[in-house]
């Protein structure tokens, strides 16, 4: 028994022929069919019934095609693992991405993943942070974006970029008449906050601190960036927004205007984080690079209203 006569006879399943399961096998049929013949002979069972111009499979036939098929199945699995061996920059590369950046982000990388990568095919997860942190401890993830310390020493952590905040607002807000805003110029109570779970979140509190209120309306949450834009042009508060969203974002709702925040503190790091194991380190360095190369330039123009 070979991988060569399991394919015949998956042919032969497929067409319902013999002489149409060579043809797409490239022999011949007197081949195709003395080769099944041998197989049965070894099996010691008949794989199809023939009745004329009719094939079909027998009962242990059914059964016989169905492992076929998987060894098949696996031995393709195989032969592309060998070829990822070959050349890491092939075959299929799952990177996660956290979703406030997987919208702001990926049209920059997309088109020269494309261009520079055609050989790897991308496989994009979004997801929240500790659940991406957790994905590729496990090696279901080759890599991940995401925009904080994944607090593991399991795991390599490599900048990217840096990314500045702004503070999203009324135009008529009395904030918008200063001609800095500072961070201690906020008022934790006012500020609209991504639901639990969320890294920006997070990061605003710990930039602005927690409100004082149980009633503050930093308690009404969202589940995305655009939704908070939404809510602030209601009227219901401010927002800090990140470079590349805010960019996206153009125009912004209602007279909501974007504020860059003075100090150091006001921006947020992504990093591409892996294991220190994997295999791949020139495809996670290309990925690397890439990322890099793609918004760089973009973040010094992000515009301002």
């Amino acid at each position: 028994m070979n991988l060569r006569d399991l394919r015949y006879i998956v042919a032969v399943a497929d067409c319902g022929h013999f002489g149409r399961a060579a043809e797409a096998c490239n022999v011949s049929q007197p081949t195709l069919s003395g080769q099944i013949r041998k197989l049965e002979e070894e099996l010691g069972v008949i794989v199809f019934e023939r009745d004329g111009r009719s094939v079909r499979p027998t009962i242990a036939g059914t059964e016989i095609l169905a492992y076929a098929r998987n060894a098949l199945a696996a031995a393709d699995d195989i032969a592309q693992a060998a070829q990822r061996g070959r050349d890491p920059l092939a075959g299929p590369f799952h990177l996660g991405i956290i979703p406030t950046l997987g919208p702001y982000l990926m049209p920059y990388i997309l088109p020269g993943v494309k261009e520079t990568l055609s050989a790897m095919r991308l496989i994009l997860v979004e997801d929240l942070t500790v659940r991406l942190v957790e994905l590729v401890g496990l090696g279901k993830l080759d890599a991940a974006i995401i925009a904080s310390d994944p607090d593991t020493q399991a795991l390599n952590s490599v900048p990217l970029f840096d990314e500045d905040f702004s503070l999203v607002l009324p135009r008529a807000h009395p904030l918008n008449k200063k001609n800095r805003i500072e961070i201690a110029d906020l008022n934790p109570g006012d500020l609209l906050l991504l639901t639990d779970g969320h890294c920006l979140r997070d990061q605003a509190l710990e930039l602005c601190g927690q409100p004082q209120s149980d009633n503050a309306i930093a308690d009404m949450r969202a589940t995305s960036l655009r939704t908070l834009l939404h809510m602030a042009s209601a009227g219901y508060g401010m927002t800090l927004i990140p470079a590349l969203a805010l960019r996206q974002e153009q125009p912004l709702p209602g007279d909501l205007v974007a504020r860059r925040l003075n100090g150091k503190k006001a921006r947020r790091r992504v990093r591409l984080i892996s294991r220190p194991s994997h295999p791949r380190r020139s495809a996670l360095d290309t990925v690397r690079k890439l990322v890099r190369a793609s918004v760089l330039n973009v973040l010094e123009e992000t515009p301002l209203s």
